[in-house]
């Protein structure tokens, strides 16, 4: 779980694997996969980086894809 802050201060917490996107419009909306929106204070690359933080603590291992072509 993340913390974030409403526009009035508040604390949120939420589950960033339950993030569909961010976007600023100017204020930063969070909408979760459940359509839930949130007006958060902290900035996108803030929360980007909160998340990435989050995750490397948790033990999330980024996986890279490999694309293997077939022989003919």
């Amino acid at each position: 779980m993340i913390e974030l802050h409403r526009l009035n201060g508040e604390l949120i917490v939420l589950n960033p694997d339950l993030i569909e996107t961010i976007e600023t419009t100017p204020d930063t909306i969070v909408k979760l996969l459940n359509g839930h929106r949130y007006l958060i204070k902290e900035p996108v690359d803030q929360i980007i980086k909160i998340i990435a933080e989050f995750r490397s603590a948790s033990g999330y291992v980024r996986v890279p894809l490999v694309v293997v072509e077939e022989e003919d």
